[in-house]
């Protein structure tokens, strides 16, 4: 989060720190938000502008206590300013160093008679990078890159240019950077009340895209934390579906960009990968839940070129047509994991482990004591969540279909739909009020919950009188689903709500979108505005303590850092927890609405 790259020449610009006590020297190389461990960084992110105009950060490291901020100069070119605050217990520097990344022709090295400058040489010209402060000569504090160095006892600018153009003073540097904070401010304020909401939620999914260079695209990723971990980029079934939908916060392009360059990763089978891996891995074995077709309806509706609909729709339709070949259990669908091409020995291939994985909620007490049939190879779980999200699909598809002239596959989808709609009515339990999940093994209803059951109001299953019944009796029941802090990911009266770790009772932004969405289908708009707002609330919360957008909080504290969570502090889905309210406040298209 301290490095910035210039595109296309590949030309990065680093900032490290060096701290000097006694015998002791320290440095840091590379920061990230949330990583874990002794003596390591721990970042405030701040707002993010998608074109990188301006971005913030706090930083706190071993003593040290600084805001950075970069931006793009008058000229268009990178300015930075580091502002360390008073009272550091050591002596620290700045050190500022350059290179090119990913094989990209180029050289940087140090100038001969200039202490503070560094001079690139790439395909697009020769060009300055220079350190503006108190300026030291340290052979020991970088490592092999050219690199200068500057005491951290006040501000310390890095501004890149031409060779030619003039050194700005540190004040200069601030008024560059003044200037396009208020530009983005500027922007935020034609959303009114949800100003400081659109700021964070673009924020979160500005800091989390970047170029990635194997397949030589921008792309919006979940998190740094798991890119690092996932080889260079990681990219999730169902996750960036949803950052797909959460770029039109921005504009239309990054939008486009995210479906389409997520759906360039589906398997020879048609189906859209749990993970696709910046390693060269996939998950070849299971999928994740079908929200793509639902997703997409939305980039299509607020931007309708017939050219992104024409690039989308094939390989969401393939995957559509996947699910009841791979996944039926009866007349219904399960998840699971089947075998296919391994070539990096992931071990849970076809195992139940593997098959949670497919629906997204990994340990949901939902599976416990569920069996994994391997005849079949799905969980002997008739899955009302998963049924319900595959008929909107189905539907979401069938209007694309309609939108595109191809009457055939618009025909098929809607029989489908149907066919679905009729298998899934044999779930519903009256003396329950609910569709249940059913175990095929045992031959009788789970009766574990989630909110994944409000999910057949999104496929328009119930009628009126049970889908007012589900919302009365079990969403807004606080004993169930309803309480201070919604939604849990598991009833409140689960044995295992306690626990909070992962889908064990926290918060899921995912879920409570979803079960948003299906109450507005179902035309329960004061619930529906309701949960909107009690989302936006624990998001602008966690936003305003830590600068967080957390991947779950906890349904007990409301808090992204209870301790017995499991949750990625920076994670871009967590601001569907504000999208919500956007729809809400009519800023972006009802998504329960039939395309125009």
């Amino acid at each position: 989060m301290l490095r910035w790259v210039l595109l296309p020449d590949g030309l990065t610009v680093n900032l490290g720190l060096k701290r000097h006590r006694y015998l002791e020297e320290t440095r840091l190389e590379q920061a990230l938000v949330g990583r874990r461990g002794e003596g390591v960084e721990v970042i405030r992110p701040g707002v993010h502008a998608r074109d990188g105009s301006y971005q913030r950060l706090e930083i706190a490291w071993q003593g040290l206590e600084a805001v950075v901020e970069a931006g793009h100069g008058e000229d268009g070119e990178l300015v930075v300013l580091v502002t360390p605050a008073p009272g550091a217990d050591a002596p620290f520097e700045a050190v500022v160093s350059g290179g090119m990344a990913w094989n990209r022709p180029g050289t940087v090295e140090a100038a001969p008679a200039a202490p503070e400058v560094l001079v690139a040489r790439t395909r697009g010209g020769e060009r300055w990078i220079r350190v503006v402060g108190q300026i030291v000569n340290d052979p020991y504090a970088g490592g092999l890159a050219p690199y200068r160095t500057a005491r951290l006892s006040g501000p310390v600018g890095i501004v890149t240019g031409a060779p030619e153009a003039p050194v700005p003073e540190i004040a200069a540097v601030r008024a560059i950077l003044d200037r396009r904070r208020a530009e983005l401010e500027g922007r935020a304020e034609a959303y009114g009340d949800l100003a400081e909401a659109w700021l964070a939620a673009t924020s979160v999914v500005a800091w989390n895209t970047i170029y990635e260079p194997r397949h030589e695209r921008v792309v919006s990723t979940v998190g740094r934390l798991w890119n690092a971990e996932y080889g260079g980029f990681a990219l999730f079934g169902w996750d960036n579906f949803f950052l797909a939908y959460l770029s039109l916060l921005e504009g239309r392009d990054l939008a486009y960009g995210n479906a389409i360059e997520h759906l360039r990763g589906h398997t020879a089978e048609g189906f859209l990968p749990n993970d696709n891996r910046g390693n060269g891995s996939k998950s070849w074995d299971r999928s994740q839940p079908p929200v793509g077709g639902v997703m997409v309806r939305e980039v299509v509706r607020r931007h309708p070129e017939p050219w992104f609909l024409e690039t989308v729709f094939e390989p969401l339709l393939a995957w559509n047509r996947w699910w009841p070949r791979a996944r039926a259990n009866g007349e219904l669908l399960s998840y699971g994991s089947h075998e296919a091409r391994n070539p990096f020995h992931e071990p849970v291939v076809r195992t139940k482990t593997a098959a949670g994985y497919e629906s997204g909620m990994d340990d949901s007490p939902m599976y416990e004591d569920v069996p994994f049939n391997r005849r079949r190879n799905v969980l002997e779980l008739q899955d009302v969540g998963l049924v319900s999200l595959y008929i909107a699909d189905c539907r979401a598809l069938a209007e694309l279909a309609g939108r595109l002239g191809r009457t055939a596959e618009a025909r098929e989808l809607e029989e489908r739909a149907n066919r679905f709609a009729a298998a899934l009515e044999s779930l519903w339990v009256e003396e329950s009020g609910y569709y249940l999940n059913f175990r095929t093994d045992l031959e009788r209803t789970s009766p574990r919950r989630s909110p994944t059951l409000f999910y057949p109001l999104l496929a328009r299953v119930p009628g009126p009188g049970r889908a007012a019944r589900m919302i009365r009796e079990h969403l807004r029941n606080p004993e169930e689903f309803w309480g201070d802090y919604v939604l849990p990911s598991t009833t409140r009266d689960d044995p295992s709500f306690p626990r909070q770790r992962y889908w064990k009772g926290a918060i899921w932004p995912p879920l409570n979108f979803l079960t948003w969405l299906a109450v507005r289908t179902a035309g329960d708009g004061e619930t529906a505005a309701e949960l909107a707002s009690r989302s936006l609330e624990l998001f602008l919360a966690e936003w305003r303590r830590k600068g967080y957008v957390s991947e779950n909080l906890s349904s007990i504290t409301g808090t992204g850092d209870d301790e017995r969570l499991s949750s990625d502090p920076f994670h871009s889905w967590g601001a569907l927890f504000a999208v919500m309210a956007f729809v809400e406040a009519g800023h972006l298209d009802p998504p329960e609405a039939p395309l125009p």
